[in-house]
């Protein structure tokens, strides 16, 4: 391996030539207490960053092994270790000068969530930072005294003081994996409780604003209605008591602006765990929990919605339905066929954002268009089965019909952001209306959906446009040109190849690094054929198994392991791949 005094003496062997000449530089040097990598160099000044990394073995930077013996310990201690680095490295963004993209020096920026990423990873033999540098020039002319300022005076600096135990807080990185084993805890907790969902007393669970995700200053702490209070004895936060959501059916009702939508949120991010500080770190749901809503436009490929909608007038068949501009009621109903081939446990809806024909039909229109009429079979005639004899729970907001009232387990009222366990109060009600009136609550004809759907082959236009998704069959067999490219829009969308792909209304994505690598796991599915020869829950096996051997690196798309890949849940990978029009 080369030493750093090599890779010095290199850079100012070239300074003042020619751009290209930074090639030179890639390559692994020993800086003694890590190993610095330059894995790509960028074409010039004005192109996307190059890649570097940097390698601290565990015998060098110390940190304690129980720290990373466990997953949820170790993307902890991943996610707090990134969050000190990229905060290190900020201080020298664009000190060094030049031209372009000269002097950049950052890395991924977390979120409120804790989630897996490739720009660092801690294995069984050390730590792993990725990130990217400007490498300087004037005009297209190398700067190499700026670099050698770069990788020489501030980089060292940041490395030593993230990377090495002895200089960070022993107890702040102590609390941060003490809270990923609480949170762990409560995850299992539910499991045993049989719950959905774990809201802590204290909790703060308005966002600052509709574009911020950091809590709300001054908003009213959360506080479980007594009839729904428990109390968990976690590991090291010690006894923790909030509102339990049991499994079943649960209906948050309330006046508007009075805090329905926001426990739903909460309940819906409640799938990740949060860092310290953000007001939801004690907020915690079942892991596959999927958030459903209405998609006008989103395109469905070969799903059996016949458990929804059935007999259609032009006697359609709906035990295959595709259509690529599906109606609102269409696409939840695929939504919730999808999400149960997912492997999801609880469905989260919000009224507003449903189809309301697919939600339900009241007294008065059943009476006037009689069922034989109807194609649609309601969501509330379903929700019951749907929990038992699937085991699928549900968590509904609901504020425009009290029909919702006679199928829920659990009512709970939201009023000025406080919680109120109403259930006997609607019980009683619900009796003494029935009598008068009740909506049908259950449907004949419950059955799953079979096992084994096919997504379409793709179309020749999916691919980079040197030939079919197909062609070549394995990657193996492409030229490295003939390579499907993608392109990222933020977390809503990306491109695989031609062919767009809309994530606008997958919500419990959480960070566009996650979307990001969901491109990268299409083009990998595309490049080796697997839609053409493979189950939908085959492709998705496949996508996990390779994850487990190699990480996010199995979807990178080249010869290096680059910064920027957030690992999506299963589920968002299933929504993702039936988006996938290609």
């Amino acid at each position: 391996m080369n030493h750093s005094q090599d890779l010095k003496r290199l850079l100012e062997s070239i300074d003042h030539k020619g751009y290209p000449a930074y090639k030179a530089v890639q390559g692994s040097y020993d800086f003694k207490d890590y190993i610095l990598t330059v894995d790509h160099v960028q074409g010039d000044p004005f192109a996307s960053p190059s890649k570097v990394s940097v390698f601290i073995p565990h015998k060098i930077n110390a940190f304690p092994e129980g720290y990373y013996d466990r997953q949820w310990k170790k993307t902890a201690l991943e996610d707090y270790l990134l969050r000190c680095f990229s905060q290190e490295i900020a201080r020298f963004n664009f000190k060094a000068k030049g031209s372009g993209k000269s002097g950049l020096i950052a890395t991924s920026r977390p979120g409120q969530e804790v989630l897996t990423r490739s720009a660092c990873e801690c294995t069984g033999t050390g730590i792993t930072a990725r990130f990217e540098v400007g490498f300087p020039a004037f005009g297209r002319t190398i700067n190499s005294g700026e670099l050698i300022k770069i990788l020489f005076d501030f980089l060292p600096g940041c490395v030593r003081n993230v990377f090495m135990y002895k200089n960070r807080n022993p107890k702040q990185v102590r609390d941060v994996i003490e809270l990923a084993e609480d949170q762990e805890f409560i995850r299992n907790e539910l499991k045993r409780l049989d719950l959905v969902s774990f809201a802590a007393d204290g909790s703060v669970l308005p966002r600052e604003t509709g574009i911020s995700d950091r809590p709300m200053k001054g908003s009213v702490p959360f506080s479980s209605p007594e009839s729904l209070k428990i109390t968990l004895n976690l590991p090291h936060h010690g006894p923790l008591c909030g509102m339990a959501v049991r499994r079943g059916i649960t209906l948050i009702v309330g006046g508007g602006y009075h805090g329905k939508s926001t426990l739903l949120k909460a309940l819906e991010a409640g799938v990740y765990n949060h860092i310290a500080g953000d007001g939801r770190e004690y907020v915690i749901t079942d892991s596959t929990a999927v958030k459903l809503r209405a998609e006008d436009g989103r395109s469905i490929s070969n799903v059996d919605i016949s458990l929804f909608i059935n007999d259609l007038p032009n006697g359609r068949d709906t035990s295959r339905f595709s259509s690529a501009d599906a109606s609102g009621s269409t696409s939840q109903a695929a939504a919730v066929i999808e999400g149960i081939e997912a492997g999801a446990a609880a469905f989260l809806i919000d009224e507003d954002t449903s189809a309301t024909n697919f939600m339900l039909r009241d007294e008065l229109m059943q009476k006037i268009v009689s069922r034989d009429k109807e194609p649609i079979t309601p969501f509330i005639e379903r929700a019951r089965d749907l929990y038992e004899k699937a085991g699928i729970s549900t968590v509904l907001v609901a504020g425009s019909s009290g029909a919702y009232f006679y199928i829920a387990d659990t009512v709970i009222q939201m009023d000025s952001y406080r919680p109120l366990d109403i259930t006997e109060q609607v019980k009683k009600a619900c009796e003494a209306y029935r009598e008068i009136s009740s909506p049908a609550l259950t449907a004949p004809g419950f059955s799953l959906p079979k096992p084994g759907r096919k997504l379409p082959a793709p179309a020749a236009s999916s691919d980079s446009g040197r030939g079919g998704a197909n062609s070549g069959g394995r990657r193996g067999n492409r030229k490295q040109d003939d390579r499907i490219k993608v392109k990222i829009f933020g977390r809503d969308s990306f491109q695989a190849g031609k062919e767009p792909v809309d994530l606008r209304f997958v919500e419990q994505l959480a960070d566009s690094e996650q979307t990001a690598a969901l491109a990268q796991m299409v083009r990998f599915c595309l490049e080796r054929g697997l839609f053409s020869r493979c189950t939908l829950k085959e492709t998705v096996d496949i996508l996990m198994l390779e994850y487990e051997k190699k990480g996010l690196a199995a979807f990178n798309g080249s010869n290096y392991t680059a910064m920027g890949l957030c690992m999506p849940r299963v589920q968002e990978i299933y929504a993702c791949l039936n988006r996938f029009r290609g």
